[in-house]
């Protein structure tokens, strides 16, 4: 398994944050078969404000590059994101329509 954090950014407007959530409580199943279909076995979205942050697990076959591939392939999820892109603004310091970023793991604690 590999985990992976990523955050994003809504635009910093009430109206905004609340369709962004409300979008999410009922995501679609092409959206949730195209998550499963890039062997991701787990992802949860946590707010603060209008920052989020995404855990993303992934199998041993999971990759960045293969999802993007399937994300590009799937008219579906262009939608999708192309509807969720109207609520997220670029994170500080990133290249024009930027939306998830990629966390760098600093620590790790284990038992």
């Amino acid at each position: 398994m590999q985990t992976y954090l990523l955050i994003c950014d809504l635009k910093d407007e009430p109206e905004a944050i609340q369709a962004y959530i409300d979008c999410h409580k009922a995501v679609g199943p092409e959206i949730l078969e195209s998550i499963r279909e890039a062997a991701v076995l787990q992802m949860s979205i946590y707010r603060w404000g209008n920052r989020l942050s995404m855990i993303l697990v992934g199998d041993e076959n999971f990759s960045f590059e293969r999802k993007a591939e399937l994300d590009n392939a799937n008219p579906k999820v262009q939608e999708w994101e192309a509807f969720l892109g109207q609520y997220q603004t670029n994170l500080p310091g990133t290249p024009a329509n930027w939306r998830w970023a990629l966390t760098e793991k600093i620590f790790e604690f284990k038992v």
